[in-house]
């Protein structure tokens, strides 16, 4: 038989449990469907989150599931691989064929980092391999930093971490040397430009110790920014005709919504990193609260008009 729900959340991070979590608290028919494949996972700490800083990302999600399951809100681990309009509603079909049925959908699925194809480099990401300030900053302050050109927002990003350290690199690798202004800012600060591609990342005792470039050049280094291209996790939109759209700022793609996770298709709300790339843990939470609100209202809103047009 076919499951209903109110609401059906798919994603089970921050975003998502949080939007859940306002949702059952009023009373409403919650799934959530999570791929067990968060983000975080890497990293040892979640940080910068008010009273639980240091907290590891696998804890704060037990603990967000089961404040979920104390309001009567329930939880299956799956992707989901279509989600359809259907009537007033929506049928979701995991990719293990379970199919349910919601009246609206919060899409909180978070996003993949893309990163440079450089040996070694993943291996160490969310640990020596950084690319949040704000996230990672205060672990890695007063070491040697190496930013590794990626993007638009390297030379940002050099500047953000030279808050941290006096000891910044900013590696050119494939792209042109900053210029103009830019150059001017670095080289004031003492933020030196290594040219070269880097061709490997090179660990000792299960930690960076350097990066090798094209020439066989080693410059020892502790820890390495990148700043990786971020896109949503949404394929599986494409069948409601959500498609992500490119950032401004050339950091990725996302899926646009307003200020309260609604997207362009009606009933159908995203939250966190799906549809804010720069996200943090507090800021996805946040913004599923806000999704859950406005979920709710807007159920609250056509049950009324139901119950008029009955009477």
């Amino acid at each position: 038989m076919t499951e209903n729900y109110d609401v059906v959340v798919i994603g089970g991070g921050a975003a998502g449990l949080n939007g859940a979590l306002m949702l059952a608290r009023s009373r409403r028919s919650v799934l959530v469907i999570d791929a067990g494949e968060p983000r975080n996972a890497p990293a040892a700490a979640v940080h910068g989150l008010l009273a639980r800083d240091g907290t590891p990302p696998a804890e704060l999600l037990d603990r967000g599931r089961a404040e979920v399951r104390g309001y009567g809100g329930q939880l299956a681990t799956g992707q989901v691989s279509t989600a359809r309009q259907n009537g007033d509603g929506f049928t979701v079909t995991l990719a293990g064929g379970r199919v349910v049925q919601a009246r609206r959908l919060l899409v909180a699925t978070g996003l993949t980092d893309e990163l440079p194809d450089i040996p070694g480099l993943r291996e160490r990401w969310g640990r020596d391999v950084v690319h949040c300030p704000y996230c990672h900053g205060w672990e890695v302050r007063d070491q040697a930093i190496g930013v590794l050109a990626s993007g638009p927002m390297t030379v940002h990003q050099a500047l953000l971490f030279h808050q941290l350290s006096d000891d910044v690199v900013l590696l050119s690798h494939t792209m042109p040397p900053p210029a103009g202004e830019e150059a001017r800012q670095l080289a004031a600060l003492g933020i030196r430009v290594q040219p070269g591609e880097v061709v490997s990342v090179l660990t000792e005792e299960d930690r960076i110790s350097g990066v090798k470039l094209e020439d066989g050049t080693v410059l020892p280094r502790q820890v390495l920014a990148v700043a990786p291209r971020m896109v949503a996790r949404a394929g599986f939109l494409a069948t409601l005709g959500l498609k992500p759209t490119a950032h401004p700022l050339g950091v990725g793609e996302y899926i646009e919504a307003d200020r309260t996770g609604l997207t362009a298709i009606p009933g159908v709300w995203a939250a966190g990193n799906v549809t804010d790339l720069s996200a943090q843990v507090g800021g996805a939470a946040a913004a599923g609260a806000l999704a859950g609100a406005a979920i709710n209202a807007d159920l609250v809103a056509e049950d009324a008009r139901r119950a008029a047009a009955a009477a």
